[in-house]
């Protein structure tokens, strides 16, 4: 697999917004991201502050999924909101490139990033996705059962505590091949 990662710009709006559908899993739904208001706080202006971090994967020259997180206050009422020091993450994969490890790939760079800024992360997601980020070290937050913005059903709140360190990129012998700076 030749998966190349990026770090999400400012000026890669298109990116964010292109994949908050499928993050939201609006491909299925009939829906579109203008349906839907309350996801407005997951992309509008995206990289304009320190509070947004992201990445996102090229295979073929082809975007083919992104993971990103900002910091939220309590205001914008998002589902995966646990407190202001924790953002809230969200992740994405075309359904073409779905089960090849695209996700997984991102994750374990974006971890990495992520730790090097933040001390926790947070994300709502279906039970259906839960094994996913149990296997990163995301647990369920015990009470923060939430009803999905899209369909109405139950959705889960998932937290992981990140270890401070300094990133490996490929200025200090990681290997290039997985990130383009």
């Amino acid at each position: 697999m030749s998966l190349e990662l990026y770090f999400l710009r400012s000026s890669e709006q298109k990116i964010v917004n292109d994949m908050l559908y499928y993050a939201q899993k609006l491909d299925v739904s009939n829906k579109t991201i203008e349906d839907i208001p309350q996801l407005e706080i997951y992309h509008n202006f995206y990289g304009l502050t320190r509070k947004d971090l992201g990445l996102y994967a090229m295979k073929d020259a082809q975007v083919c999924g992104a993971i990103w997180c900002r910091k939220l206050n309590k205001e914008h009422n998002s589902n995966g909101f646990v407190d202001e020091e924790t953002p809230v993450m969200q992740i994405a994969v075309k359904p073409e490139f779905r089960n090849q490890g695209v996700a997984t790939f991102m994750m374990d760079q974006f971890l990495q990033e992520a730790a090097s800024q933040h001390k926790n992360l947070s994300i709502c997601l279906s039970p259906e996705d839960k094994k996913f980020f149990e296997k990163f070290g995301f647990e369920e937050v015990v009470g923060a059962q939430r009803e999905s913005y899209i369909d109405k059903t139950p959705c889960i709140v998932m937290t992981k505590a990140l270890e401070l360190k300094e990133v490996v990129r490929p200025s200090d012998g990681y290997d290039p091949s997985k990130w383009l700076d």
